[in-house]
């Protein structure tokens, strides 16, 4: 198998055929092509769910810019009265809240999942129907959220909806509610493209392409990925706060019952301030990828542009109170911070400084792409300059809240993330479409918006220093703000006509235009080795690689892979193919079957997007039929599409290569897929957790009397029950690897009345102290820790369930269980989340000398 092969000395592949390249081909094609007509929704391949995903994201981001305009408008003139406060609050969030959740993350995740297979040389992502669920997550609850305006009940408490106001359904209405679960909805979307995209970059790589040899694009794609898992959920555990506050409540933020408006200012902004180079990588990753073709040599610096954005990424999540320095913070933090906000200039300036030296020991080709590019590092570095400046803690007291720093972010976000964006669009634009862009017409889409852009946020640095405050609705005359806000405004209409101008060229219909040369850059990575026009198939054969810059440095490789002379060049079963790697040598260790057009993931993602609308009116009953919907469309879609046994145990992919049809445990990228998510799921239950020692270090007497603590006897044994359904799961797996399926059925099934007699203990602890969530913030968090164990405890059921059918049915047996091992590592991680409550609920207060 592989390891008795050494792939750099592989057989010559067999000699040319046309007639079996021909039916090569056709089998391919009848495989890898999407449905016809209206059938099409039901597409799943990378290049169909990509494209989608960018016109998506696209439209909404012209929405938030025409939000922008008006805003503008509102704010020319002095007292001016087109709109009304309440109106305009709704027009500012909801600007913040599309350009941020909407478009400047979804982007990244199209992108990538448009061109990623491709760069690493593989068919597809190993998950394609997830990607087409995540999309169809993300259009539902972006139409939601962004709908809300025309019935005038958008969100109005800004886009990072602060408390208390936010959480008193008095001050802020439905919109509120509307922006909290539509968000979280669409953050399921995020978090699917997170997990899809972190175990394509580890187990699709092609035989050969270690770690070492990954193009720069797919570093940053798995740095950034890794970042959403670990930013995103501490947010979607402060949404489930301020919800459980909003719809029933708990005293989370109010003060008067012990909670604390800043807990949600730090949930927050651990996501946010992550965000902002989960925004701001992905973009640089689109000029690293650019500059080399361009310049016709690599990269200089490679190594050190993968440590500084692995650098960036890490410090990063040490930044979040950089926003709050005005909260009255001890100066031992801000400093602590300011210094974080300092450090983390320094990785990505190496990252820019290896741009500039790539550029300078090369003849750069001038193009529309570089000029974008050239662009946004220019506006970047202003941009950054500023940020040093608000990481400076007195500077940021005089400018915290004002204009100024509106000027920062938009610098920071359009020059880092905009202008790379635009540049890529002109360079990936003939290998999506194959054909080129109007290069005169990009030219003045260009200079129009780099104008433009300076001509808006320029000016605002010196309206921000004079006093003018963010988010301020209108102001008199006689504040001397009046002639640079109407610049700014003349501005930002010049930036939307370059706009227009690019989409105009973007969207103009070229069917009569020739197509485009293969390889119109002469690139070296590993796209451009698509064939003209392009084939649904993803790559005709699965190469070896070796080198960083295959289509450079290793000869004739286009031609090899268009004869089919490497891996997978056929599809005699009639399947989607694929060939899975390990992690660090990418050697091959089986070839995956992934899932073909379905409707099972639309139906999935609009069941789950009618629940959370519904949860948002209060339509409980409704809410759980929809749910179960959810759940009922997704066990469809794993019992037809999942761990299927396969017809034969061994494959022939070709050049002297055998390899399994099937894998489990951790060779296989299901196992990767459940470790992913679940190291998400504990990031957010770190943000629980860290709410409770949030409460505990800024709240005397947080911790209540012994006779108000939850029966610690009752506890402890929750905990052993808890342990015993744990116990029984990993039994089972056992048993049914010494095939006594009957045994493991039942121990299966039997892991659930065990595990509810333990939540049900849990439970009882509390009920019977009389806690009431609804009184103080210690009894509300002990009920969320419970209910979030109760809630991961529900799905363990169902999947228990589930792999119960799959072994009475023979789809889960002694050799091929990876359903089962799945399982167990899910329970892996339940143990561990048992463990941890157990300490905040019993331990933790008997070592602050609380209870018996």
């Amino acid at each position: 198998m592989t390891d008795e092969i050494d792939l750099s000395r592989l057989p010559p592949p067999e000699p040319y055929d046309e007639a079996r390249d021909k039916a090569q081909r056709k089998r391919l094609l009848d495989v890898w092509r999407a449905p016809p007509g209206w059938k099409i929704i039901s597409a799943v391949n990378n290049d169909y769910i990509g494209k989608w995903y960018l016109l998506t994201s696209f439209a909404f981001f012209t929405f938030a810019g025409i939000l922008a305009l008006l805003i503008r408008v509102q704010l020319a003139v002095p007292n001016n009265e087109l709109f009304s406060q309440s109106l305009y609050n709704q027009l500012f969030t909801l600007h913040g809240t599309a350009m941020m959740f909407l478009f400047a993350v979804p982007i990244f995740e199209a992108v990538a999942i448009l061109v990623l297979p491709e760069i690493l040389g593989a068919r597809d992502l190993p998950f394609p129907r997830l990607s087409a669920f995540g999309f169809w997550c993300f259009i539902i609850g972006g139409v939601f959220v962004c709908g809300s305006i025309f019935f005038g009940v958008a969100p109005d408490g800004g886009w990072f909806m602060y408390t208390p106001l936010s959480s008193n359904p008095d001050y802020s209405g439905l919109g509120a509610d509307i922006w909290l679960l539509g968000l979280s909805f669409i953050e399921v979307s995020s978090i699917a493209a997170a997990v899809e995209l972190i175990v394509g970059v580890l187990k699709s790589r092609p035989p050969g392409m270690r770690l070492n040899l990954m193009p720069l694009y797919c570093w940053y794609v798995l740095v950034v990925a890794g970042m959403i898992l670990f930013a995103f959920p501490p947010l979607i555990a402060g949404d489930l706060l301020l919800e459980m506050e909003r719809a029933f409540g708990w005293a989370f933020f109010d003060p008067d019952r012990g909670g604390d408006p800043l807990l949600w200012q730090h949930l927050f902004w651990i996501f946010g301030h992550p965000e902002v180079y989960i925004i701001f990588l992905p973009s640089i990753a689109l000029i690293a990828t650019m500059l080399p073709t361009f310049a016709g040599r690599p990269m200089v610096g490679h190594s050190w542009i993968v440590l500084s954005a692995v650098g960036v990424a890490f410090l990063s999540f040490g930044l979040w109170v950089h926003h709050m320095f005005t909260t009255g913070l001890p100066e031992i933090s801000l400093s602590f911070f300011s210094a974080a906000s300092e450090a983390v200039a320094v990785p990505t300036g190496i990252q820019i400084f290896c741009f500039i030296a790539t550029m300078l020991v090369s003849k750069v080709r001038p193009s529309v792409p570089m000029l974008f590019a050239g662009g946004a590092l220019a506006i970047f570095v202003f941009g950054g300059l500023t940020g040093v400046m608000v990481a400076l803690v007195p500077f940021d007291w005089q400018a915290h809240d004002s204009y100024f720093v509106v000027a920062h972010l938009h610098y920071t976000l359009i020059g880092g993330m905009l202008f790379p964006l635009f540049a890529g669009i002109h360079y990936w634009y003939p290998f999506t479409t194959q054909r080129k862009m109007n290069d005169r017409a990009g030219t003045w889409s260009f200079w129009l918006m780099f104008g433009g852009f300076n001509l808006a946020f320029l000016p605002m640095h010196w309206t921000g220093v004079m006093g003018m405050p963010r988010r301020v609705w209108t102001y008199d005359l006689t504040d001397g703000w009046a002639v640079l806000n109407m610049v700014s405004t003349l501005g930002a209409f010049v930036f939307a006509a370059g706009f227009a101008v690019l989409a105009v060229n973007v969207l103009w219909p070229r069917g009569k235009q020739p197509p485009v040369a293969r390889n119109i850059w002469n690139a070296g990575t590993m796209e451009w080795s698509a064939e003209v026009p392009d084939k649904p198939w993803g790559i005709r054969s699965i190469p070896y690689i070796h080198t960083r810059y295959p289509l450079w440095e290793q000869e004739d490789l286009m031609g090899q892979v268009d004869r089919g002379e490497w891996f997978l060049p056929d599809a005699q079963e009639g399947k989607r193919e694929l060939i899975v790697t390990d992690i660090l040598d990418a050697r091959p260790l089986f070839v995956q079957r992934v899932g073909g057009p379905t409707f099972l993931t639309l139906g999935a993602a609009f069941c789950l997007g009618a629940a959370f609308i519904l949860a948002t009116f209060h339509l409980w009953t409704i809410t759980l039929i929809f749910g179960a919907g959810f759940a009922g469309f997704t066990l469809w879609w794993l019992w037809t599409g999942t761990s299927r046994i396969p017809e034969t145990p061994e494959k022939y992919a070709g050049r002297g290569l055998t390899l399994p049809t099937y894998a489990q445990g951790n060779r296989s990228p299901g196992w990767w897929a459940v470790f992913i998510t679940m190291t998400g799921d504990m990031t957010a239950f770190m943000g629980l957790v860290f709410s409770y020692f949030f409460y505990w270090t800024a709240l005397p007497g947080f911790l209540p009397s012994a006779d108000r603590l939850p029966g610690f006897g009752w506890l402890l044994a929750g905990l052993a029950l808890l342990f015993g359904s744990w116990a029984m799961t990993v039994a089972a797996r056992g048993t049914l690897g010494r095939g006594q399926r009957g045994l493991a059925m039942a121990l299966l099934v039997g892991a659930l009345p065990i595990g509810a007699l333990g939540i049900g203990a849990w439970i009882w602890a509390a009920w019977t102290q009389g806690l009431d969530p609804t009184a103080q913030s210690f009894d509300a968090m002990v009920w969320m820790l419970i209910l979030w164990m109760g809630l991961h405890l529900l799905l363990n059921w169902v999947m228990h369930l589930y792999v119960a059918a799959r072994v009475k049915f023979g789809h889960c047996t002694p050799e091929y269980r990876a359903d089962l091992m799945n399982l167990t590592l899910f329970t892996h991680f339940l143990a561990l989340t048992a463990v941890t409550t157990f300490a905040l609920l019993a331990v933790f207060p008997l070592l602050m000398g609380v209870g018996p």
